[in-house]
């Protein structure tokens, strides 16, 4: 395909305009203002589903500290790494952007507490994942058009979401990005990347961790000594800053360094085609460095008390909820109650809780009397 002038720099791997694969349905008026990959960021950033990810938890609950990251500021964050990725790897930076933006909004309330508890409650339906809701969000959940559902992404974004996968969702994934296209790759590694970044910054904000604990991590002893940093001389607060940016150029310099070589091999289809392997990725001694953070945030971080405490009561309100709407399907929202028939009661439950963010939850089981 020929490429557009805004498209001349792109390699051989990227995905370009022309190869995006179209949309579901057709539209009368072609948009005048923005390429296609640009309307679908526009889109997602003017969706509810992506205005409700500012009240839900990504690992502290929004209620916890005014400064701790929220599901929409982790979304930010990605978007932001996923262009600088794609900039230098000269692969689509709107189409990486659009997928980044896009790749949460299925994300329940109560972060991956909240995701597990609707996975159980949905064991007899094909379970719950947070990714895949994400394509139902914007192919059929979201509603401005009235002429269809969802908001008629391009296909690659779409496929770019059903791509979308990190260590994190799927322990296999360690090492690698999902398989996609390469923009698709750039927002996995991104978000491996980001949350591993912010939620070390926010466990030194919620002072989980201290500088003792933090010289036994690799990345963090090796990122400090880079900027020239004594964290005996200096309190944490001050410089983390500083030791987190070196950390996050360390790992974006390596994903770059370890997967030009990579796609540039002759495997790598043309057209935005995905590879049959993922070629983004990070060196082998950088990702060990890596699990060994992630490691760390499990036992210090994640599986703290206070966040477990925090965990448990999104659980339990996620399965309070589920059960009585399950045993009155009409106390939802008509616009969810009426697909009931259709759908299945499970089907529609779990949609409509999934929306929620963990302030509205919270106050439908106080409506209902049942608030832990």
């Amino acid at each position: 395909m020929t490429k557009s002038m805004s498209e001349s720099n792109l390699t051989s791997y990227a995905t370009l305009a022309a190869d995006g694969g179209g949309r579901a349905h057709g539209e009368r008026e072609e948009d005048s203002l923005r390429g296609p990959f640009d309307l679908d960021r526009h889109r997602i950033i003017e969706s509810a589903a992506f205005r409700r990810l500012e009240g839900k938890t990504q690992v502290f609950a929004p209620s916890y500290h005014d400064h701790f990251r929220t599901r929409m500021t982790h979304t930010l964050e990605v978007a932001q790494i996923a262009r600088t990725l794609a900039s230098v790897l000269r692969v689509n930076e709107p189409l990486s952007e659009a997928i980044a933006l896009a790749h949460d909004l299925g994300h329940p309330p109560f972060g991956h507490a909240g995701e597990a508890a609707l996975n159980e409650a949905m064991s007899e339906c094909g379970g719950f994942n947070h990714n895949g809701h994400s394509l139902r969000v914007v192919e059929f959940l979201e509603h401005p058009f009235p002429a269809f559902r969802g908001l008629n992404l391009t296909a690659a974004t779409r496929e770019g979401l059903a791509a979308h996968a990190t260590s994190y969702d799927d322990p296999m994934c360690v090492g690698a990005a999902g398989v996609g296209s390469v923009e698709a790759q750039v927002v996995s590694i991104a978000d491996r990347i980001a949350f591993n970044t912010h939620d070390l910054e926010d466990a030194i904000g919620a002072e989980f961790v201290d500088g003792e604990a933090l010289a036994g991590v690799v990345l963090w002893r090796e990122a400090c000594a880079a900027v020239d940093v004594s964290l005996k001389s200096e309190p944490l607060h001050a410089v983390r800053r500083l030791v987190l940016n070196k950390l996050l150029d360390t790992l974006l310099i390596d994903v770059v360094e370890t997967s030009r070589p990579l796609l540039r091999e002759g495997s790598v289809s043309t057209g935005g085609t995905s590879p049959s392997r993922p070629k983004v990725l990070m060196s082998q001694p950088v990702e060990g460095r890596l699990v060994e953070l992630e490691e760390f945030l499990a036992s210090r971080v994640y599986r703290h008390p206070s966040v477990a405490k925090l965990d448990a009561q999104g659980r339990e309100r996620i399965a309070v909820l589920f059960a009585f709407y399950r045993a009155g399907p009409d106390k939802m929202p008509p616009r969810f109650a009426s697909r009931v028939d259709e759908q299945g009661v499970d089907r529609v439950i779990c949609d409509y809780i999934a929306g929620m963010t963990d302030r509205f939850c919270t106050k439908e089981c106080e409506r209902i009397g049942r608030s832990s």
